[in-house]
């Protein structure tokens, strides 16, 4: 039992130097292309707010065309749910007005 956990012991601390490698190999990465990150953004900077513009404009032509079909889509099946159960409700009212039209009026 002894060996295991320190095989176990083992496998951990070679994670963590992979892990810690990794990362370092990360950090290297990222110092080196920096600059080059930084000169990227900078001249795709004008195509992002032309994208956020375009973006802009289509949402607003967009938007109302969404929420209008929306509605119609919500009245459709609100009419598809409601129509089949007319048949039920006008029967519920006819035994509602037998009922109520069969008591005796209260006596005040």
């Amino acid at each position: 039992m002894l060996e295991l956990g320190a095989i176990v012991l083992m496998v951990f601390a070679a994670w963590a130097v992979l892990a810690a490698g990794m990362v370092l190999l990360k950090l290297l990465v990222t110092v080196i292309l920096l600059p080059l990150r930084l000169l990227l953004s900078l001249f795709l900077l004008p195509l992002l707010l032309l994208k956020a513009l375009i973006g802009g404009l289509v949402m607003i032509v967009v938007v109302p065309i969404v929420a209008l079909v929306g509605v119609i889509g919500f009245l459709a099946v609100s009419m598809a749910l409601i129509v089949p159960l007319l048949p039920l409700a006008v029967v519920a009212f006819v035994v509602w007005f037998v009922l109520r039209a069969s008591r005796r009026p209260a006596v005040v």
